[in-house]
This record gives C-alpha cells, sequence and structure tokens, in this order.
C-alpha cells in the first residue's frame, strides 16, 4: 500500500497581506523624499532623532516612526541612536546626484498614485484617468509647469539608469550616429556619448521636450555631438534620417499595437543597410503571466494612457519582421525601466 503523503499546510493570507499594505512603504519612501529626509542625511551625516526632528521642523513622534520605517525598507542605517543614508539612499534620492531617482517617486506620488484610485473606472470604461481624452490631446499635453517637471525629471532618471546597462549587453562600436525617439530630455543619448568618444546622436521630441533637450545637452558640454529636432514620430510621415542606429526606450508601450507597428516601419525606411533599432522595454513573457514589474507596468498604462499595454518580446519580434527587419534578437538588461532590449537588424 503506498504510503500518504502528509495534509499540506493550508494557504495563509501572509502573501495577501503583504500586497494589500505595499502602499504603507511607498507612502513613507514618498514621504520621507517630499519632506527632505535623505537631502537632511546627506554625505552620510550621523543623525539622532532630535537632530531629525529639529532639522525637518517636526515632531519626535513623526520624525521616530519615519525613521524606523525608512530603515526597515532599506533606505538608511543605524548605529547606536544614530541614523544615516543606506549607500542606495545615497547614491540615488540625494537631491543633486547624478542619478536622482527621487524626481521619480514624486511624479508617482503627485500624478499617478491619485489616478490609481480611479482604477476600477479605468477598468470599466478603458480610458485613463491621469488626463481627459478629448480636453487633451495626450497623457504629455498639460499645462502644469510641476506636473510637466516632475514627469520629465523622472524619465530622465530612469532612462539614465538604462542607459547606463546598455552597453553591457550590445557593442555600441558598430555605430556612429543615434536617433533616440522620442528622447525626453537626451539621457540616453547624454550617457552613451560620454562612454563612447565616436558617437553622436539626435534626440527627436516635441518642440517643448526639444527645450528640455537642450538645456541638459547644454549642461553635459555635448553641443557639439548631439542636438535635439523637433517633430511628432507619431504625425511625421517619416522619422529623421542619417542614423544607424535607432533607439526607442519605454515608447512603445505608451501606444496601441497599430500605432507601434507604424513606428516601426518608419524606423525601418530610415535606417541604412547596416542599421538597427533597439527596442527598451519592460518584457512580458510569451504566456503574459509576468515578470510583476512589466505586468504591472502594464496595468499603468490602462491609468495613464488610451491604448498603451506592456508587449513580450514575441510580439516586438513579428512587428520587427513585418516591418522589413532581417533578423531580431532579444537581449537581457537589468534597469528599472527595462528587463530587455529587442533588437531588430536591417540585414
Amino acid at each position: 500500500m503506498p504510503e500518504l503523503s502528509p495534509n499540506p499546510s493550508p494557504p495563509t493570507p501572509t502573501a495577501l497581506m503583504q500586497l494589500a499594505t505595499g502602499f504603507w512603504s511607498f507612502k513613507s519612501y514618498a514621504g520621507a523624499i517630499e519632506i527632505g529626509l535623505f537631502d537632511l542625511l546627506a554625505d552620510r551625516r550621523e543623525l539622532t532623532v532630535e537632530e531629525v526632528s529639529a532639522g525637518l521642523g517636526i515632531a519626535h513622534r513623526p520624525a521616530d516612526l519615519l525613521l524606523a520605517g525608512c530603515a526597515s525598507l532599506g533606505l538608511l542605517d543605524k548605529s547606536g541612536p544614530h541614523y544615516r543614508n543606506s549607500a542606495l539612499a545615497e547614491e540615488f534620492l540625494v537631491k543633486g546626484r547624478p542619478y536622482y531617482f527621487g524626481g521619480f517617486v514624486r511624479y508617482l506620488d503627485s500624478r499617478e498614485y491619485p489616478a490609481w484610485q480611479h482604477i476600477v473606472e479605468a477598468l470599466r470604461t478603458n480610458r485613463p484617468t491621469t488626463w481627459t481624452p478629448g480636453a487633451q490631446e495626450s497623457l504629455f499635453d498639460t499645462e502644469d509647469p510641476e506636473t510637466l517637471q516632475l514627469f520629465w525629471d523622472c524619465m530622465y532618471s530612469i532612462s539614465t539608469l538604462t542607459a547606463r546597462t546598455l552597453p553591457e549587453v550590445y557593442d555600441f562600436t558598430r555605430h556612429t550616429r543615434l536617433l533616440d525617439v522620442g528622447g525626453g530630455a537626451g539621457a540616453i543619448p547624454i550617457e552613451l556619448c560620454r562612454r563612447f568618444g565616436h558617437l553622436s546622436a539626435t534626440v527627436f521630441d516635441l518642440p517643448h521636450v526639444c527645450d528640455l533637450a537642450r538645456t541638459k545637452i547644454t549642461e553635459a558640454q555635448l553641443n557639439s555631438r548631439i542636438d535635439a529636432m523637433a517633430g511628432d514620430f507619431n504625425r511625421d510621415p517619416a522619422l529623421p534620417g542619417g542614423h544607424d542606429a535607432i533607439i526607442l526606450s519605454m515608447i512603445l508601450h505608451d501606444w496601441d499595437e497599430e500605432s507601434g507597428r507604424t513606428l516601426l516601419r518608419k524606423a525601418r525606411a530610415a535606417l541604412p543597410a547596416d542599421g538597427a533599432v533597439l527596442i527598451c522595454e519592460l518584457l512580458l513573457n510569451d504566456e503574459r503571466t509576468g515578470p510583476p514589474d512589466a505586468a504591472l507596468m502594464g496595468m499603468n498604462m490602462l491609468v495613464e494612457t488610451e491604448g498603451g499595454k506592456n508587449y513580450s518580446a514575441a510580439e516586438y519580434r513579428d512587428w520587427l519582421l513585418d516591418a522589413g527587419f532581417a533578423r531580431v534578437e532579444t537581449l537581457p538588461v537589468e534597469a528599472v525601466g527595462a528587463n530587455g532590449v529587442v533588437i531588430g537588424h536591417v540585414s
């Protein structure tokens, strides 16, 4: 007689509790950025609860709770009675650092977090909740300068971190001139041109975004190698020529499939025989069951866009081949804004 297996342990709601209270972590983290905690502790400064209370102008109790919360999240270290920024917070959460990530957090907190309160409305209506179609042309159309600044700050930080990872998997020495379509403030060209002295680049984006890019390019002292060209990649009949690599970083997930396919056809037409297009995204697996960062970014596209969603590498491969690219490869990367780069080679 076969041995009976012991009864499996019954499930517990621990994982559900962690999911349900995820906003506790986010709001503690966002609140610490907004109130200036990590700036107060910059340069590995060590302060007690009392000193943080005085420095932030808040009472002892909230200072004590905030410090404990941030330490539990790995954002602070503690030695005796003194707290200091963790290495992670020191590099990414202090204003003015080269790869400051706080702009992204502040954007989420001020714009997307309130919109997610209406996720059921978005599910039922298939309409975004961060902006109003009909009254606005797109999610990028806003007259609020603070919202615009937060958005482009957050995109710059994410794009810079993506650009740092790309040379680990892709050989940019084969190219001489890059076109960053929807390139925002120019983070990817700036980072790559700093890394590769032979490269030059063009940022192609809306006119007011090009103004931001020119400012960043000037600050980086790369005016002689990077320019900004105004245009609309959805409306313009063609992309600018004269480039042997086109980068689409966190662009295609903003649009529906037909818009994405059209843009890839434009990319193919603009590239020479030795050219390539690089699609940097949080890619879903082929079964569309994960990973969570890609799947939940797709949910975020529901509240942010009219037709956007996150796609799989297999879907992009089909689009690229249909657009006329001869060969497609997918390379894994580890970045906050991308877990892979899908490359379409002209030949």
